[in-house]
């Protein structure tokens, strides 16, 4: 193993809950702060417990909403052009036609 290039390892690192429960762990850091433990997670503890970090379903929502806007301009957008290309389809096509009167 090569010395002086592996990080610093703290065998009795601090970790810190939100929830306030403390244990110790190895790890390259002495203090860790997690938003969620054993202690607190629905999985472990068995209640019901709605679990949103930093607003991550606000921000699903969000970008739900944004694509079914952009979709809704695409399809207009398609009718748009359709309706173009038909009133392309039926106008006179040259110059001629047009003096013509056909």
């Amino acid at each position: 193993m090569k010395q002086g290039i592996h990080p610093q390892w703290y065998p009795n690192a601090q970790v810190t809950c939100a929830c306030g429960n403390t244990f110790t762990v190895g790890s390259t850091k002495p203090q860790i702060r997690v938003e969620i433990c054993s202690k607190c997670h629905p999985f472990f503890t068995g209640q019901m417990k709605y679990v949103d970090t930093a607003g991550q379903v606000d921000k699903f929502q969000k970008k739900q909403a944004v694509g079914q806007a952009k979709a809704a301009d695409l399809v207009a957008k398609k009718v748009k052009k359709q309706q173009k290309l038909q009133e392309e389809k039926t106008g006179p096509k040259t110059l001629r036609e047009m003096l013509m009167g056909q």
